[in-house]
Order: C-alpha cells, then structure tokens, then sequence
C-alpha cells in the first residue's frame, strides 16, 4: 500500500512539473504589455514585468533578478522605439538567453505597425530628449492595444504554435473588449472635444489625438528639460489666456513647478496613470483608461 501511494505521489510530481514547464515564461518592460499579454496569454502564461507602474519608463536600474528572469524566458517584449534605451538592451545581452535575443522567435517589439506620431525630421539633441523613431508612449491610444495584443499574439505563436488557436481566441475577445469599451470613452470625451490643456511632459499625444484634446503647451520648455522660470511665466499666462482648466502629469514627476502655476491661475493640477498599475485600482489595461478619462472628466466639466 505505501509504495502504490508512493508511486501516486510521484506520477503527481511528474505532472505537474509538466505543467509547469508548459507554461510560457513571458517578461515584458512595462505593465501594460504585461496585462496585454496576460489577456492574450490567459492560463497559457505566467509574465512578469520589469518596470513598476508608476515608474518613469526611461530611467530603471538593472538588477540581477531582472537578469535572471530573462535567462529563462520564452518570450521578451518591449515597448521600443529607443523608449528602453538605457536599461533593456544591457539586461538581454546579460542574460545570455538566445531565444529572446533581437531578431529571435522569442523576441517582441510591440511598436511594430503602430502609426508613430511626431517622428522628427532629424536627431537634434538640441531640443531636449527627441525620440528619433517617433514618440513612444503609444499605448495610450487604446485602439493602439489592439496591434499590440497582436504583436504579442504573433510571438507567442512562434514559440508555442499548438495553441495558436486559445492565442486567436482570446485577441478577438481583447478586440471586442476594446471596441466596446472605446465606444465608451469615446462618448464620456465626447463632450471636451478640442479642450486646452498643459502636460507636464511631451507623453500624452496619443491620448491627445484619440479623444480629441488640445496639448497647448508643456511644463518641461524642452523634453526632458526641468521646468525653467521663464517657462512657467509663459505656462502661467498661456493658463490663463486660453482659460485652461487642468495641468496632466504622471506619478514620476515632481507637481512642484505645477502648483505654482496652479496657485497662481487656478488652474487643477491632475496626476494621471501612464501605466497599469500607477494605482493601486489599475488592475489591467482597460482600467487604466477608465481611470484616466474619469478623472479628466471630472476636472473639465
């Protein structure tokens, strides 16, 4: 009897590990390729990802659990376009895993089809912190999550092509969520159509161009440039010829130079997430758009 449970037991173990190995280890550099990978991947899965929610996704220090996640994944995605320029490109070649090198099935740039926004004409660093590729933060246009969803989709079928069809399945169901839930939004900007408004930082022109508002200036003179005197002199009387309502920001920057401005004008200085969880009630991707568009709301009405 005892060795007829034994063997039970390790027939269990033996199962079990395999179900383990089947899992796709899946490491993305934002949290919103995560929770889009975690839709699309569902219990297919398990992901992790490198930077934080509320973390300035220009500047993350490598660690070597960073490392060491990566020498054992399956699938890597990144946001690129230069956006990880400082930190991604140092911790794939540390982890000495090809299957996610560049170039590798493994491997998933998430701008890929994306129709960029302010590509400049030339790399002048003159200018402040210029993307040459474009602007990278294009997860904040919703309808972008689709062609990232499919991105993801695409690389987790090199790597696992036997359940290319649950991939398939649950792209469709993120679509149709999205679909429904831009009718949505769409309908609660409806009425802001066109509003001013100053962001601290150059981050929010795909946000800007999907529902319909007017980014008149930025805290920053140039990107990636602190707040200037002369700047919020301008930013101040800029608030208050256009009658602005609402300074946008992000968890990762100071509101300090913002709530001169705003003690000066009036003006609501409004810390938005620019990631899933910035906040501790942004649970997913879809969320995070609920979250930011109730509160503008909120402050233009």
């Amino acid at each position: 009897m005892k060795s007829s449970k034994k063997f039970i037991a390790i027939i269990l173990l033996l199962i079990s590990a395999q179900s383990f190995a089947a899992t796709i280890k899946v490491v993305t550099t934002l949290t919103d390729l995560k929770s889009i990978a975690e839709l699309i991947g569902g219990d297919k899965v398990s992901v992790t990802s490198i930077a934080t929610g509320y973390q300035n996704p220009h500047f993350v220090d490598p660690k070597p659990s960073y490392i060491m996640n990566l020498s054992s994944a399956n699938l890597f995605v990144t946001v690129g376009l230069d956006l990880e320029t400082g930190w991604s490109p140092q911790l794939l070649t540390s982890s000495r895993n090809p299957k996610i090198q560049k170039g590798a099935a493994g491997y998933v740039d998430a701008s890929e089809n994306i129709p960029l926004l302010q590509v400049p004409s030339s790399a002048n660093r003159g200018e402040g912190d210029i993307h040459i590729y474009g602007n990278p933060h294009y997860w904040l246009d919703p309808l972008n999550g689709k062609i990232i969803a499919r991105n993801i989709a695409n690389g987790l079928e090199r790597v696992d092509p036997a359940n290319k069809s649950y991939y398939e399945a649950n792209l469709k169901a993120f679509n149709d969520k999205i679909d429904a839930k831009m009718k949505e939004w769409a309908a609660k900007m409806a009425p802001f159509k066109g509003s001013p408004i100053i962001a601290y930082h150059n981050e929010w022109v795909y946000f800007e161009t999907r529902f319909g508002l007017h980014i008149v200036d930025f805290m920053e003179p140039k990107p990636g440039i602190p707040p200037t005197p002369s700047q919020l002199v301008k930013v101040i009387d800029e608030v208050k010829s256009n009658k602005i309502k609402v300074i946008i920001s992000s968890p990762y920057f100071t509101t300090s130079s913002s709530d001169v401005v705003a003690k000066q004008t009036g003006v609501k200085v409004l810390t938005l997430a620019t990631s899933v969880s910035a906040f501790d009630s942004i649970k997913n991707y879809f969320d995070l758009f609920d979250y930011d568009i109730a509160q503008l709301t909120a402050v233009l009405k």
